[in-house]
Parts: structure tokens; C-alpha cells; sequence
């Protein structure tokens, strides 16, 4: 009881605005309900990638039947579209880290259950951007969903970028396979581990093959990749 009336004191001093439309909403997040529900959920997907599919009975995507990533699994609940670019973009390189609670609300929101891991891994960036940026976006979304599942254990040191690479955006996949071979570096304390990769979003799935191959050369059983969402299809 206390609790909510002092929530709704906060609100009433310090209302929140969403940030997609600007007009006020309810709670502690900046994200109305009828923006929310303008946001694509990734409903039907790939089993190994998470690729949106045309076809609900579909298990696999025909990439993924041809030649199986390595990685064995990708947690992509939201497919990638405006209204989120918009939010990652705040995020990311408008230093407007608020919102990371807010996308870790989302992501858990829609991931009712996943299998135990040992650790969650957030994809490293080089040390160079880091500082220029200010934090790893990554690390903070693992931290913040930590707060929804507090058994998670997050090993920032696991992986390491040690090799500064150049922006992917407008990379087709090949040139993002080339740019990103062997940047990441894994210790031995993955052996043996199950690990969930925490990232922003998978579009070619590039860094998602890179890091997973890292970890399991390294020792690891099983890799997953836990995202916010997943880029549809070219041309969709």
C-alpha cells in the first residue's frame, strides 16, 4: 500500500512521457500502451535463428536447414521496425540509457521461460568505442534483465573484442562475416559452460556466428542468443 502511493506521488511530481509519441503514460516506463501495441512481436520464427517465417508450420528456415549456425538458439521476441529503430537509435548513440530498463521490460515481457544457462554474456565492444560512447549498451540491457530473473549470472569478461572493427550498418553479410572474423577473443573459463549472448538486435547474424564460434572453439556446449528483436526478411 505504501509502495503505491508513494508510485503514484512519483507520478503525479514526475510524470513519464512516452518516447515515441510524447504524450503521457501510465507507470514507470516511457512507453505508452497504444505505441506498445503498435510494436511487431516476432511471432513466427525460425527455431535456430528466429528469422521471421512465412509459414507458422515452418520449423527451420532454409539457411538454417542448409547450413546450421553456430549457435542453437536465438531468443528474438520483437521484429525490428520503426518504432523500435527509433528507441535503439536514443539508446544507443544519444546516451539516453533511461531506456534500457524500458528494453529489458520488453524482452522479458514476451521470454515467459528459458532452459538454465550458466552465465549471460554481453557482446563486447573494442575499448576505443566503449570509451567514446561512454558504456557497452549490451552490458547494460544484461544487467537490467538481471533485475527480472536475479539468478543470472553475467560474466562481462568472458569475451573480448580485441580487434576494432568498422560500423556494420550498410555491410552487406558477406562484407559483415569478413569485418568480423576473428575480433573476439574467449578465456577458458567457458568450458563445459551453456552461455546466453546478450546483443540489441540480429540482423545477418553475423556478430551472433562470430562470438558463438569463439565461445564454443573455446569449450562451450551451448550457446544462445538473447536479443530484442530480429530484422524481418529483405523486402518484407
Amino acid at each position: 500500500m505504501v509502495n503505491n502511493k508513494a508510485s503514484l506521488l512519483l507520478e503525479g511530481l514526475f510524470p513519464n512521457h512516452c518516447c515515441l509519441c510524447g504524450w503521457r503514460c501510465a507507470g514507470n516506463l516511457p512507453l505508452c500502451e497504444p505505441c506498445r501495441n503498435e510494436m511487431p512481436l516476432n511471432e513466427s520464427a525460425c527455431d535456430r535463428c528466429a528469422l521471421p517465417l512465412a509459414s507458422p508450420a515452418a520449423r527451420l528456415c532454409g539457411a538454417c536447414l542448409r547450413r546450421p549456425p553456430p549457435f542453437d538458439r536465438v531468443i528474438a521476441p520483437w521484429l525490428y521496425g520503426e518504432y523500435l529503430a527509433h528507441i535503439l537509435q536514443r539508446w544507443k548513440f544519444h546516451r539516453d540509457t533511461r531506456l534500457t530498463r524500458l528494453l529489458a521490460d520488453m524482452w522479458q515481457q514476451q521470454v515467459s521461460e528459458v532452459a538454465p544457462v550458466d552465465a549471460a554474456v554481453p557482446v563486447p565492444m573494442h575499448w576505443w568505442r566503449q570509451w567514446r560512447r561512454g558504456y557497452n549498451q549490451a552490458e547494460l540491457l544484461a544487467l537490467a534483465l538481471r533485475r527480472h530473473r536475479p539468478q543470472l549470472t553475467i560474466a562481462s569478461r568472458l569475451l573480448c573484442r580485441h580487434r576494432h572493427t568498422r560500423a556494420q550498418s550498410g555491410m552487406t553479410a558477406r562484407a559483415r562475416s569478413r569485418n568480423l572474423r576473428g575480433a573476439f577473443t574467449a578465456g577458458n573459463a567457458c568450458a563445459n559452460l551453456r552461455l546466453a549472448v546478450i546483443d540489441d538486435v540480429l540482423t545477418t547474424g553475423a556478430t551472433a556466428q562470430e562470438v558463438a564460434q569463439t565461445l564454443k572453439d573455446a569449450g562451450a556446449t551451448y550457446v544462445e542468443i538473447w536479443c530484442l528483436a530480429r530484422t524481418p526478411p529483405p523486402g518484407d
